[in-house]
């Protein structure tokens, strides 16, 4: 990965040199000798990084060329920074102060510049030896790598929509087998086992079962859990009752506070009387199972526990009337079918000589895949790119050489570890580094894909180059096309869609995982740190790392006494700090428990979230880390504002939504001009007005207070798309402030509007009504009239109401062309009496609707007509509904429906012998959570 790291050091320092260019004037030539050397060293790094796995020397050169690069950018970036700094606090009334300076200045010129010179001769040293190993410079037309810029850029911006779930081969028959199992009334399972080696498709398995029409229509109450190796047995019990239970947030309250004996007689309860299934996926060890079992009922009941593993020891330790199956490995025709989807999506229209070679050369392929769907969907994903036979036969011949190593692994892996890691391999070099990073996520976690983004870009990863090609487009958006490319590949997983399309959240496989933290460890590229350190990935453990660890993710549990070790010589380098299991740690000291912070001089990257046991400080020195790109410290206990943050020049991202929502927020934020995401706290208070007008890349802002900033600053900020305002006090001269703003308005495209206080009904909707690209709509509060040109807004997908719907707005809102999502929550109506009517020919495009917490609603009506492509519907906590509305029945579209916390005549009337039965019986998936008390 010499190429991905040299190539990124390239174009930050390009980047930083330019802009800063006043404050590099004493070392310049020493900074342009060394990116001359550098770009000498690109052209051997391709070569050089295929063969380090056949050659320790290489590995160790490679290694070597990695850590100079990163201490080049580390040193350019570092000195630029201190003298701007000091030329920014020079003033003009001190002027022996600035001869000091500037004599100090000269000495900083001498001593850097030094350091720049060795560098640059370490790395022409390290050129020479890889020519002396008989690594070969390889030029391409452009210097990104194997493809122009502009190919590159066109093949990243790739549509999602063509996105499609894994295809699924040769499990029908085992489907239709546990849902026999599952279903039946006699002799019934309690437990039921799916075993196998890794990659053999059992989630996959399991997902199909859990979503079977069948399945849906047995059991009344679903939960589904994964189960990692550093599993918190606490956590998976609160999270198994919350989904069988449909837990509202008071509800959740109390689990929370609920002892573990009280949780686990709650959970063994709801399993006992409720007909449940939970599934629990991928359980590695026996006592998993023995501690859990606490929960769940040794007496007779209609619930079923699903468990996934591959240890045949764990699937047979739950022998309670349980059944055991073991899917098998694809056979020959089965693997074909499944790889041809992938790798030959255009099969009609490929000519027959083309088609046959490519079958013979896959067949050949596919016999080290051994049956696994994993490891066949990755190979296929690398073939799926490459129309020539010349490029399927370089494959070929590269699983024939990873075979011929024989990379030390469990039995299990062998075959789909080899082709992952040719996955890896066949990475274009910018791809390589995102992919890497996603290896600091916690075993079977989803993660956002909004978060991740934005740490590409604080980490350098992400091209800016690339932007010339298409006006406005954002690094964010680049970001999300590497993200689609590693999904294209196999490597990444979708998760949850977002309401407009896009990812949501992503996940990866748990082999996929291994092999991402093998490579990240032998890159020295990330490193993760365990207090219990028998709980690390076997397979990681193998690599031993060359060179400085870059990057921490440091995972805190009961065993761990602080969050850092207070090791200088170790912390100088690093540039990220992720933590990881704040919520469940509590420090035995609190006293300073964030000041060893202060060692990281070079940190790009901090996220310290959900620290919120104790009440912790940031300390001022934080303010002397002006490398730092992306801080969070969201949900955690910290009371103040420093203001030495204002000496964070350099940051992107700041999320500062803390514990303590009644914090002083000082006027300093001005000052981070380079911010592109800042999230306040939902309620601060400010000394006079923040200025934020000078925040001109910014593309979030959350909570924008009426009270304490000025609505007028939101016109110079042209890159804003979502914008989150809290509405604490009347707004004066709004018209002619949403005048002045209206063109930067009119780009946004999420709004949040916050008014719980009531403070200004009319102006929420004057605000509304000058945001007409909104995708994305919020309100929260009562309000006087939507907007009657509302219909007209042409991308309006998503829209959520919390309690500020009147009974006659509902026309207003049918007619919305391109909705696809309302969530209707709270109080909404005014008045006493209440009906909710959906007419005929009414949302046209919804999809998912959620009708929650309106308890004055005792009426509900849907015409025949009404929302016709409907797929999902919740429907929780409206006290006043005691009968589902007849026209359910007319929704042929809908898939899923959930009921939660209903009355429970309501209850009643849909049970199958019920007098409401009919209106639903049409939908597959039925979710039943628990009545109302």
């Amino acid at each position: 990965m010499a190429e991905a790291v040299v190539s990124f050091v390239l174009e930050s320092v390009r980047d930083f040199t330019i802009q800063e260019a006043n404050f590099l004037s004493g070392v310049s030539r020493q900074v342009e000798a060394a990116q001359t050397e550098l770009e000498f060293m690109q052209g051997f790094l391709k070569d050089a990084d295929a063969r380090q796995g056949q050659d320790t020397r290489v590995r160790i050169c490679v290694a070597k060329i990695r850590d100079a690069a990163y201490d080049l950018e580390d040193i350019i970036e570092t000195y630029g920074l201190k003298v701007d700094s000091k030329k920014k606090k020079r003033g003009l009334k001190n002027v022996l102060k600035r001869f000091a300076y500037i004599f100090k200045e000269g000495v900083d010129f001498h001593r850097i510049g030094a350091e720049i010179e060795n560098i640059s001769t370490k790395i022409s040293a390290l050129r020479s030896n890889l020519q002396s190993y008989n690594i070969k410079e390889i030029r391409d037309r452009d210097s990104g790598g194997g493809e122009s810029s502009l190919q590159l850029h066109e093949r990243l911006r790739r549509s999602y929509s063509h996105v499609v779930e894994r295809d699924v081969v040769g499990l029908e028959s085992n489907v239709e087998e546990l849902v026999m199992h599952l279903v039946k009334d006699e002799n019934r399972h309690q437990v039921v086992s799916v075993w196998g080696m890794g990659g053999l498709g059992k989630t996959t398995l399991a997902r199909k079962v859990y979503h079977h029409k069948k399945v849906r229509q047995h059991f009344h109450s679903f939960a589904w859990v994964y189960v990692s190796q550093r599993f918190q047995v606490r956590n998976v019990w609160e999270r198994i009752l919350i989904e069988l239970i449909s837990a509202t947030e008071d509800q959740r309250k109390k689990i929370k506070d609920m002892t573990d004996d009280e949780i686990a007689k709650k959970l063994f309860l709801v399993l006992r009387e409720m007909r449940c299934l939970v599934i629990l996926d991928d359980i590695w060890r026996i006592n998993t199972w023995n501690i859990w079992e606490i929960a769940f009922p040794n007496v007779e009941t209609e619930s079923t526990i699903l468990l996934t593993t591959r240890n045949q020891a764990v699937a047979s330790v739950a022998n309670r009337n349980a059944y055991l199956h073991q899917p098998q490995p694809l056979n020959e025709n089965e693997s074909w079918e499944l790889f041809e989807k992938k790798a030959i999506p255009a099969r009609a229209e490929m000519d027959l000589g083309l088609y046959t070679k490519k079958k013979d050369l896959g067949t050949k392929m596919l016999q080290h895949c051994k049956g696994l769907p994993l490891a066949i969907i990755v190979l296929a994903g690398v073939l799926a790119r490459k129309n020539s036979i010349r490029e399927w036969v370089r494959v070929y011949e590269n699983v024939r050489e990873y075979i011929s190593r024989g990379i030390r692994h469990e039995e299990e892996y062998e075959g789909v570890s080899r082709v992952l890691a040719l996955s890896y391999d066949d990475l274009p070099y910018y791809l390589k580094p995102c992919f890497l990073y996603l290896s600091h996520y916690p075993e079977d976690s989803e993660f956002l894909v909004s978060e991740l983004t934005k740490l590409w870009v604080a980490e350098g990863l992400i091209f800016s180059r690339r932007q010339r090609y298409s006006l406005g487009e954002t690094m964010e958006d680049i970001a999300r096309d590497c993200l689609s490319e590693l999904v294209e590949r196999c490597l990444v997983q979708v998760g949850t869609n977002g309401s407009t399309g896009t990812i949501k959240g992503c996940r990866i496989h748990d082999l996929v995982r291994d092999m991402c933290l093998l490579k990240a460890k032998e890159e020295s590229f990330f490193l993760i740190n365990y207090s219990l350190q028998e709980n690390t990935s076997s397979v990681a453990a193998e690599a031993i790392p060359l060179g400085k660890i870059r990057r921490l993710a440091i995972y805190l549990d009961e065993n761990t006494d602080r969050l850092v070790s207070s090791r200088a010589e170790t912390n100088g380098h690093v540039r990220s700090l992720l933590f990881f299991g704040q919520r469940e740690w509590i420090p035995k000291s609190e006293k300073g428990l964030l000041s060893p912070l202060k060692d990281f001089k070079v940190l790009r990257v901090l996220k310290v979230e959900g620290l919120d046991k104790v009440e912790v400080e940031l300390p001022s020195e934080i303010g002397n880390m002006v490398h730092l790109r992306f801080l969070s410290v969201l949900g955690s206990n910290i009371k103040t504002f420093p203001p030495s943050l204002s000496n964070l020049v350099c940051l992107q991202a700041l999320d500062f939504r803390v514990y303590d929502s009644n914090m002083v927020i000082p006027n300093v934020i001005m000052k981070m001009k380079q911010l592109r995401h800042l999230y306040l706290p939902w309620k601060y208070t400010a000394n006079g007005k923040l200025e934020l007008s000078t925040l001109g890349h910014l593309q979030t802002l959350s909570y924008l207070s009426s009270k304490d900033c000025d609505l007028k600053d939101v016109g110079r900020l042209t890159n804003l798309r979502k914008l989150k305002i809290r509405v604490s006090s009347s707004l004066q001269n709004l018209e002619e402030i949403l005048k002045s703003t209206g063109s930067t308005l009119n780009r946004i495209r999420s709004l949040i509007v916050d008014d719980k206080m009531n403070s200004g009904e009319e102006q929420v909707m004057q605000i509304v009504s000058s945001c007409r690209g909104i995708y994305k709509l919020t309100l929260v509060g009562l309000i006087a009239e939507l907007p009657k040109e509302l219909p007209n807004y042409p991308n309006l997908t998503k829209l959520k109401l919390h309690r500020c719907l009147k009974e006659d707005q509902m026309g207003i809102l049918e007619k919305l062309p391109n909705l696809t999502i309302l969530m209707l929550f709270g109080n909404s109506f005014k008045e006493n009496t209440q009906i909710l009517v959906f007419s005929k020919g009414g949302f046209p495009s919804l999809e998912f609707l959620s009708v929650d917490s309106m308890y004055r609603i005792t009426e509900w009506r849907v015409e025949e007509g009404a929302m016709p492509r409907l797929c999902r519907l919740e429907i929780g906590y409206c006290s006043g509904l005691t009968t589902l509305p007849d026209g359910l029945r007319y929704l042929t579209n809908l898939r899923e429906l959930t009921i939660r916390g209903m009355p429970r005549e309501l209850y009643s009337r849909i049970e199958e012998d019920g007098e409401d039965f009919y209106k639903i019986q049409h939908v597959p998936s039925l979710v039943i959570g628990e009545p109302l008390d």
